[in-house]
C-alpha cells in the first residue's frame, strides 16, 4: 500500500512533493521522486513485498520507462515466470511486473492484473498509462491545471494542486493520451437463471472464496499479516480460513461496554471465534468520550460527512489503530452484503430484481465502503484487503439465484444463506457465529446512536437552519449530519473541489438501519439439523 501524485504536462515537482507530504501516512517506509521530461512522478511506499528493495519509481533495466503503483498484484509471480525470459527485472517487487507487461503487451497488460491497484507507467517518450483495479479498491484521483494533469491517491492531496475541480477517476479502467478513457471490466451480467442445485453452488462459494482469502495472505515473511473479527459472519470466516495458513493468526475486534460493565455482542462473539481458530486475539474497548475525540480525525481522512459512513468508519478506526500496533497487513469483510445480499432491506425487495441490485451496489462500492476502508487503514500506514471483492467471487456471485442468498427457513428470511450454508459442517466457525443474525458495524460495537446524541447536544435549531441556508449544495438532512459538515469544513475549506466527486450513490443507508434498529447481534436464525435438511430439499 502505497501513495502515489504525479503531474503530467510540466515537470511541477515542488507540487508532487507537496502531495507526496499529505501522503506521508500511505507510505512511511520510503519515497521516491522522479522528473521525466515534462513530467513529475512520486511515491510513498508502506513496504510489503520486496521490503529490502523495491523502490519506487521502478525503471526498466534500459531506463526507457518506469512506474508509481499503489496497492497488490496478486498474480505477479506468475505473470513474472511468464516475462523474466524477455525482462530482465531490477526488484522482486509485484509493482514490476506492470511495466513489464505493458512493454510486451501495451496497455492491454491491465487486462491481466489481479489484485487492487492505481498505477501510472510513463515512457522516455512521454507516453504514459494511468489504470486502476477492477471494483476501485484503491484510489485514484485526477484534475487539471493550465493544461497539466495532476493525480494522486487522496483528494486532500489533490486540494495542494490548485486545481479548481477535481474527478475521481473510474474504477476498472485505463487511460492514455492515443486511446483515452477505456473500460477493461465491467461487473458481470447476471447469470443467474442457470439452474443450481444446492450442494455445488455452496461448493463453489466455499472454493472460490477460500482461494481468495489465501491469496491475499501475500507478504514478505517478515511483515505480519492479520484479520478484523467482529464476531460476524463475513470477518469470522476471512480469519477461520486464514488461521488455516498462518499460526496464531493475529485478530481484533473492538467494541463499548454498557453502564452495566456488559461488553459490546461484538465482543462477545469476537473471543468465540478467537477461540475456536485459535488466533492471537486483541480487544479495544472504547469509551463515549473516545468516540468524541476521534471523530475529528475519522471525518478529516475519510473525506466525507456522510452520517452512515462517519458512523461505521469510528469503530473502523479503532479497529485499525488497534491492529496497526501489530500487523501491517488486515483482511476485511467489505463486500460480502453486496455479493450475498447481507443488507436487511434486501428482504424486503423484489426477489426477481435483488441480483440487479447487488449488482448496483458493487458498482458503488469505491464511493462507500471501499473509500471507508482505504483512508482510515492508510491513517495508521495499515493495508487493508478484501477477499469477498475477488472479480472470481464477484462473477459467481452473479450466478447464484437469489433464492439461494435470501432463503425462509422457520418464517425468517435469512441473508446470504448460500454463503453460511457453504460453510456448514466444515469446522470453521461455530455454529452460533456461523447463523448469526446481520446488524450494522455501529450496532455490533455498541456505539450507534453517539453521534446523533453529540449533534443534538451541539447543533440548535437555529444553527442547523443556517449551516442549511449557508451551504445549499452540502447534503445536510440532519443535525448529525451538519455537525460532521463543521468538522469536514475544518479540514476541507475547499469542499467545492471535494463537491465535485459527487455524495456517495449507495443503497438507502437510513432503511437499512431502521430494518436492524434494536436487533441484537446474539439473536441467531433457528439452524437446527431438521429445518436446514427441510431447506435443502425444498430447493432441490
Amino acid at each position: 500500500m502505497c501513495g502515489i501524485a504525479g503531474c503530467v504536462g510540466s515537470p511541477d515537482v515542488n507540487t508532487v512533493n507537496r502531495m507526496l507530504d499529505a501522503l506521508a501516512h500511505r507510505g512511511p517506509n520510503d519515497r521516491g521522486v522522479h522528473v521525466n521530461g515534462n513530467m513529475a512522478f512520486g511515491h510513498t511506499r508502506l513496504s510489503i513485498v520486496d521490503v529490502a528493495g523495491g523502490h519506487q519509481p521502478i525503471f526498466s533495466n534500459d531506463n526507457s520507462c518506469g512506474i508509481i503503483g499503489n496497492g497488490e498484484i496478486y498474480n505477479f509471480l506468475r505473470l513474472r515466470e511468464q516475462l523474466v525470459q524477455e525482462f530482465e527485472f531490477r526488484t522482486h517487487s509485484d509493482t514490476e511486473v506492470p511495466l513489464h507487461l505493458y512493454r510486451k503487451k501495451g496497455s492491454a497488460c491491465v487486462k491481466e492484473l489481479d489484485g487492487m491497484f492505481a498505477f501510472c507507467i510513463f515512457t522516455e517518450h512521454g507516453d504514459y498509462l494511468l489504470a486502476r483495479d477492477p471494483v476501485g479498491i484503491k484510489p485514484l484521483y485526477y484534475a487539471y491545471r493550465n493544461g497539466s494533469l495532476y493525480f494522486s491517491s487522496e483528494l486532500g492531496a489533490m486540494s495542494l494542486a490548485g486545481v479548481d475541480e477535481v474527478h475521481e477517476f473510474p474504477a476498472g479502467h485505463y487511460y492514455t493520451p492515443g486511446e483515452g478513457f477505456v473500460r477493461y471490466y465491467q461487473i458481470p451480467e447476471i447469470r443467474d437463471h442457470l439452474p443450481t442445485e444446492i450442494d455445488e453452488a455452496a461448493a463453489r462459494v466455499r472454493n472460490t472464496f477460500k482461494a481468495s482469502v489465501k491469496k491475499r495472505l501475500l507478504a514478505d515473511a517478515e511483515v505480519p499479516v492479520g484479520a478484523f473479527c467482529s464476531g460476524g459472519l463475513d470477518s469470522s470466516l476471512i480469519a477461520a480460513i486464514a488461521a488455516e495458513e498462518i499460526p496464531h493468526l493475529h485478530t481484533f475486534a473492538v467494541g463499548m461496554r454498557d453502564e452495566t460493565g456488559r461488553d459490546s455482542d461484538d465482543l462477545t462473539a469476537a473471543r468465540l471465534v478467537a477461540e475456536h481458530i485459535g488466533s492471537t486475539h486483541h480487544e479495544l474497548v472504547f469509551t463515549e468520550e473516545d468516540y468524541y475525540q476521534a471523530l475529528p480525525a475519522v471525518i478529516g481522512k475519510l473525506e466525507s460527512y456522510d452520517p452512515s459512513l462517519v458512523r461505521c468508519a469510528v469503530p473502523c478506526y479503532f479497529t485499525c489503530k488497534l491492529a496497526a500496533q501489530y500487523v501491517t497487513v488486515v483482511l476485511t469483510g467489505e463486500g460480502a452484503d453486496e455479493l450475498f445480499a447481507g443488507y436487511h432491506y434486501m428482504k424486503h425487495q423484489d426477489m426477481a430484481r435483488l441480483n440487479h441490485e447487488s449488482r448496483r451496489l458493487i458498482s458503488t462500492l469505491h464511493n462507500i465502503n471501499l473509500q471507508r476502508a482505504d483512508r482510515i487503514g492508510m491513517l495508521f500506514s495499515l493495508e487493508l484487503r478484501v477477499p469477498f471483492l475477488d472479480t472470481a467471487m464477484i462473477d459467481l456471485a452473479m450466478q447464484i439465484p437469489t433464492e439461494l442468498k435470501i432463503r425462509t427457513v422457520n418464517d425468517a428470511r435469512i441473508e446470504k444463506w448460500i454463503l453460511r450454508r457453504a460453510f456448514v459442517d466444515t469446522g470453521y466457525l461455530p455454529e452460533e457465529v456461523l447463523w448469526r443474525y446481520k446488524v450494522q458495524y455501529t450496532q455490533g460495537s455498541g456505539c450507534e446512536s453517539l453521534g446523533e446524541k453529540l449533534a443534538e447536544r451541539e447543533i440548535s435549531d437555529e444553527e442547523m437552519a443556517e449551516l442549511k441556508t449557508a451551504n445549499p449544495m452540502a447534503s445536510i438532512k440532519s443535525k448529525e449530519a451538519g455537525l460532521y459538515y463543521k468538522i469536514f469544513r475544518q479540514y476541507h475549506p475547499q469542499d467545492s473541489i471535494l463537491g465535485s466527486i459527487g455524495i456517495w450513490e449507495g443503497f438507502d443507508f437510513a432503511e437499512e438501519r431502521a430494518s436492524t434498529q434494536g436487533a441484537l447481534t446474539s439473536k441467531r436464525y433457528q439452524d437446527d439439523e431438521a429445518s436446514l435438511e427441510s431447506a435443502c430439499g425444498a430447493s432441490e
